[in-house]
């Protein structure tokens, strides 16, 4: 006879259900929490989260006491309530030993002889979960499924700090980029099928593109080895990225598919290139795709369209299994331009489209963005963070920029100025910034202050002074062209005009 659940039971692990299933990042997932700890809303959320896994434990551990605490004993859909409720406790009672393996394998990532890293709870948690009623195929993918839910949630949550809004949502985002809006359904259907689902990110630069797709591939589904008792690959060598504005226009296209040995004037040895190193689990981080120029777009609208691709000079057809996530800091209008990137690879690249919030729409969100970005720079940076250091930096970037800078350089550029503070500093007192702060006077802009006073300026005039004072400040074509909604060729005339016109 089989057993069955209470209705306030069936309640219960109803709602522990919905926690499981719910997005980490979301108010559903913080609501479910809140039903079930019976705390109120504004506890922390560490708080929140130890007294729900207490209290799930506690509800368990009364099916137990019963001998009721066996899948095979029910039928749907008990059974469904019940065995989410066993994988939210044998998730919550590993995070520790996942957490461990994560950082040893990514102190392993330099490992020359590629040699994989062992789980040694492994067997454990397995037999944990075949005790509990779980097949013994389920339980090793269940191991195999909270690991990759433990990266996802280590990486999104570790590199991509900050409490405003904006970024609440983006961290909601790529949770959803990983495992969909459904993880009940991604569980079922599509673990093992995500090759299809390309991404696209774009963001301003240092904005933090790199850090989103770095979460995005290191948190891909591998296989758990039971005869090895190691996962089928080391999640850092699954994840593959090349900057494509980084090479000459004549080696893109050996750097992404390779060369044959002889195909070309200095192809002394056989190459592999991005696409034929990425393994069968792993993701392609193609950085500046705007860049790549018309015949390369080609070659990789066949690898999204056939998963195929072959060497420069060579005939052998390779196939691709892995995942491509590509970013760039041009806008929307851009990448809609068939002059930079063709429609046709524009519309395979786009299954999802993330956009990386800059820091200035962050800070302004919630002033106390930047405390927490500064304390997460430092712990990066030394270890250790004391509240005078982030009091210190934060009072020395006020005075220095003033409160309303709107960080061009996002990210990036907050990280050099706090190293730039730590090395310089005695005391109070560090050498004096660039004047790079939004209240200084442009000087192409104040030499025309005169003629647009008698009104004798051209509005073309105008333009030109603007797009040269951006280039003289952010040193970047792309970043300019951005900013003022014109092409890049418009923009190098514009500051070449200006440039002649005041020598």
């Amino acid at each position: 006879m089989k057993n069955q659940l209470t209705s306030e039971e069936r309640h219960f692990f109803s709602l522990v259900r919905d926690a499981s299933l719910a997005n980490p990042f979301s108010k559903d997932r913080n609501d479910a929490d809140l039903k079930i700890s019976g705390l109120f809303n504004g506890t922390p959320k560490a708080v929140i989260l130890e007294k729900t896994i207490e209290e799930v434990r506690k509800w368990l551990e009364s099916l137990k006491l019963d001998g009721r605490a066996d899948l095979r004993k029910y039928k749907d859909p008990d059974k469904t309530i019940l065995k989410a409720a066993f994988l939210f406790d044998f998730f919550h009672t590993y995070h520790h030993q996942f957490d461990t393996l994560i950082e040893e394998m990514v102190g392993n990532a330099s490992n020359i002889n590629n040699q994989k890293v062992k789980v040694p709870f492994a067997r454990k948690a397995i037999s944990e979960l075949w005790e509990k009623g779980f097949d013994h195929g389920e339980a090793v993918h269940f191991l195999s499924m909270c690991f990759q839910l433990r990266r996802a949630y280590f990486f999104i949550n570790k590199n991509l700090v900050g409490e405003s809004q904006c970024m609440t949502r983006f961290r909601e985002v790529l949770w959803n980029n990983v495992f969909t809006s459904d993880l009940a359904f991604y569980t079922q259907e599509l673990w093992n099928k995500m090759e299809d689902f390309s991404t696209l990110i774009i963001g301003e630069t240092g904005s933090g593109k790199g850090t989103a797709a770095n979460a995005i591939g290191r948190s891909g589904y591998i296989p758990f080895n039971e005869k090895e008792m190691c996962f089928e690959e080391n999640f850092t060598r699954s994840f593959v990225e090349l900057n494509i504005s980084q090479f000459p226009k004549n080696l893109i296209e050996s750097e992404l598919f390779g060369h044959q040995k002889g195909s070309f004037t200095g192809a002394v040895d056989d190459h592999k290139g991005v696409f034929a190193r990425c393994s069968p689990y792993g993701a392609i981080f193609l950085d500046e795709i705007g860049e790549v120029s018309v015949p390369i777009q080609i070659k990789l609208l066949k690898v999204l369209e056939e998963r195929a691709f072959s060497p420069v000079g060579s005939r052998k057809v390779h196939r691709f299994k892995g995942r491509i996530i590509t970013a760039t800091n041009r806008s929307f209008a851009e990448l809609k331009n068939p002059a930079i990137l063709r429609k046709d690879l524009y519309y395979r690249l786009c299954s999802d489209i993330i956009v990386v919030p800059p820091l200035w729409q962050r800070i302004r969100e919630n002033p106390k963005e930047l405390d927490h970005l500064l304390e997460n720079r430092v712990t990066h940076m030394i270890g250790s963070v004391k509240t005078e250091t982030i009091a210190m930096l934060r009072r020395t970037l006020n005075e220095k920029l003033g409160r309303h800078y709107v960080w061009p350089g996002n990210v990036r550029e907050l990280e050099q100025y706090v190293r730039r503070i730590l090395l310089n500093r005695k005391g109070n007192v560090i050498h004096e910034f660039e004047n790079l702060a939004t209240s200084a006077p442009d000087a192409a802009l104040t030499s025309l202050a005169a003629p647009i006073s008698r009104g004798e300026i051209k509005a073309q005039d105008l333009v030109r002074a603007y797009c040269y004072e951006l280039f003289q400040k952010f040193n970047v074509i792309g970043e300019v062209a951005r900013r003022t909604g014109l092409d890049r060729r418009t923009v190098k005339k514009y500051c070449n005009e200006w440039a002649e016109k005041t020598d």
